[in-house]
């Protein structure tokens, strides 16, 4: 059985990583970013696999939620992975707020837009997984060195989202869990990061393997470990 993943924020860094990966596994990838044209690592990958599809997706335009889950309304999805998301830097005195509401917009809201959106789609699927990058920086529990006001709020708000979220469709049989990926190697996390990309994407990938309805609504990590709220 050939499975499908639908992944946000597919045209770099942790996104693009999880593309590649599941596509050399032989799954079907919708591999979703706001700006395909100039996708270019994301385009060579696709015309390296034929069961890549780029997608235009801008999640925080839900018009376009909502068009992109009628334009696949007859396909089934078994794992929604909400990669996207915005680190706008912000200190004490210093966070501007309409940066901090469109990163709630865009970190905390827009998943559950695509959850509500696709979930038809992932229940009708063999899978019925939802997965949301979060971050550790979101855990009131590990915060130890403050600042970051916005990150980290947005963070912690979409941890209590897909927490309710976990609960409310457990009836259609779909388990949801929230992921911190490490410190990580990107454009977001910077070149003095602790891991890899395919380090980190390997890792949230067994946690997603290992998702079902018994551990449904948890925080972990790329290395198995449930993280405190």
């Amino acid at each position: 059985m050939t499975y499908q993943v639908l992944i946000t924020g597919a045209n770099r860094g942790i996104g693009l990583e999880f593309t590649q990966q599941y596509a050399q596994d032989g799954w079907n990838v919708l591999a979703c970013c706001r700006d395909p044209e100039h996708a270019s690592a994301l385009g060579a990958l696709a015309k390296a696999h034929a069961n890549i599809r780029v997608l235009h997706l801008d999640v925080a335009d839900f018009a376009q939620i909502d068009a992109l889950a009628l334009q696949l309304k007859n396909e089934k999805i078994d794992v929604l992975i909400n990669n996207a998301g915005v680190y706008p830097e912000s200190s004490l005195g210093d966070a501007d707020t309409n940066d901090w509401l469109n990163a709630f917009k865009i970190n905390s809201i827009a998943p559950l837009k695509m959850a509500t959106a696709f979930t038809t789609h992932i229940a009708n699927s063999e899978l019925k997984k939802i997965a949301t990058l979060s971050s550790k920086m979101g855990s009131m529990s590990d915060n130890t060195s403050g600042g970051s006001y916005i990150y980290r709020s947005t963070k912690t708000a979409v941890n209590m989202v897909m927490k309710s979220l976990s609960i409310d469709v457990q009836p259609a049989d779909i388990a949801v869990v929230t992921l911190h990926p490490g410190w990580v190697i990107t454009d977001m996390g910077g070149s003095n990061a602790l891991i890899d990309t395919k380090t980190s994407v390997a890792g949230l990938r067994k946690v997603i393997e290992n998702l079902n309805l018994s551990n449904t609504g948890k925080f972990i990590a790329y290395d198995g470990k449930e993280i405190a709220w």
